[in-house]
């Protein structure tokens, strides 16, 4: 089993020509990060979730990060001036703004009924269907409960009343990934699957438990460095032809993570989004905060190259496939009450565009049942927005950590445009 143990990000960031900006120790011993950014009036900070540094040897990390102060791009663009540290009102993006964003807004009035997906996480949040009850309330959603049979708790063997331990820095994750599938697909069905830990081991076997329980898409938000292990992983975990399987690539910069790297799966990067006077009424970039924060991709060690990827310069699989909102600064809106003041934050990381992109795959449809839908945006690039500017760090060959038109590895084919790109 791999071992990773993320380090402590203690970062600075100049905002300007002139300001130097030292991050501080916050929350349990967590980096701030300080962003300035075109969309915001005012420092945006942000600090990893708990669950960003697991507690032992070999277990994986999850990939989000909780705005803790500042102006957001969502504040900015509507006059809100309430600190984003406020928990009382939502200070990021909402159901209609992403759905908004990707052109996603009739077929999230239309589809997705009688789909179910699956989220796979690590632990247990005893809060999450209140949380979600809030989120989706709100937001004026349909309710999606345990009695209408819309959501659904299950262990990783699939029990409903024998959970794992419950964990405030995994139940600030879990809450993320409910309400970023709800904000696209509020009409399907929702299955969360918790781990008894965050080994592979354990959400792999998770994972097997969602598809056994029908489910049709999984996301994953969580990843580690790449090992000689990977391979096994593959088929013991993530070989489920027929089955929509999104995976982060990390928040970690340039660099290969797994399980985003599997073949097997839908390698999810992150953008920075934020309103435009362009056509589409919203422009992207690749989401980078310093050298070690931003967007994963890169060219994996280990996992062989699917037969539908054709970039020359990898000869292995490479990350990423599609791309989502993950920058913290023009983050999304999420309700959470498990270990923190009840109310509403905005988080960012690949954490977020992970689940939107498996919402976006149940609004597409049921996938084949020998497909494997990593390859559907292969074969309709001209139905996703492609994005053409930043990059995540420094590399030898340019497109694997900058974006260019076409394929690239920060956002892969670029961020959805509907949902034709996402059928088969």
């Amino acid at each position: 089993m791999r071992t990773n143990f993320p380090h402590i990000r203690l970062r600075w960031h100049r905002v300007g020509s002139a300001t130097a900006v030292t991050a501080a120790l916050v929350l349990a011993g967590f980096g701030t990060a300080v962003h300035a950014d075109a969309t915001t009036s005012s420092k945006v900070t942000w600090a990893a979730t708990p669950c960003a540094t697991p507690k032992k040897a070999g277990e994986l990390a999850c990939n989000s990060l909780r705005v803790t102060g500042g102006t957001t791009a969502f504040q900015k663009a509507r006059g809100i001036t309430p600190k984003a540290a406020d928990a009382a009102t939502p200070s990021g993006y909402g159901p209609s703004d992403l759905q908004s964003a990707y052109g996603l807004t009739a077929a999230a009035a239309s589809n997705g009924s009688g789909e179910t997906i699956a989220i796979v996480d690590a632990y247990n949040d005893p809060n999450a269907e209140a949380d979600l009850a809030t989120y989706r309330s709100y937001y004026g959603l349909p309710a999606c409960t345990s009695a209408s049979g819309c959501f659904k708790k299950v262990s990783q063997t699939g029990s409903t009343t024998s959970l794992p331990s419950s964990d405030a820095g995994w139940s600030e994750e879990i809450s993320l990934d409910l309400d970023m599938v709800s904000a696209i697909a509020p009409k399907a069905k929702i299955l969360l699957v918790e781990a008894k830990s965050a080994t592979m081991a354990n959400l792999g076997k998770s994972v097997n438990e969602a598809v056994t329980l029908g489910a049709k898409f999984v996301s994953n938000s969580y990843g580690g460095s790449e090992s000689s292990s990977d391979t096994s992983y593959d088929s013991s975990y993530f070989n489920h032809p027929g089955v929509a399987i999104t995976v982060s690539a990390g928040d970690d910069g340039y660099g290969a993570q797994y399980p985003a790297a599997s073949k097997y799966v839908t390698s999810v990067g992150g953008t920075a989004l934020s309103t435009s006077s362009n056509t589409r009424g919203w422009t992207e970039s690749v989401w980078k905060t310093s050298s070690t924060e931003g967007t994963g991709s890169g060219c994996s060690s280990y996992d062989a190259k699917p037969s539908w990827q054709t970039d020359t310069g990898c000869t292995k699989r490479m990350i990423s496939d599609v791309s989502a909102v993950a920058d913290p600064a023009t983050g999304v809106s999420v309700y959470d009450s498990y270990g923190v003041t009840a109310g509403w934050y905005t988080f960012g990381g690949t954490s977020a565009s992970s689940p939107i992109i498996a919402a976006v795959y149940a609004l597409a449809g049921t996938p084949g049942s020998s497909a494997y839908p990593a390859q559907y945006p292969y074969a309709h690039t001209s139905s996703l927005n492609d994005v053409t500017s930043g990059n995540n760090g420094s590399c030898s060959t340019s497109y694997f950590c900058t974006a260019t038109s076409g394929y690239d590895g920060p956002t892969g084919w670029g961020t959805p445009n509907g949902v034709s790109a996402f059928t088969g």
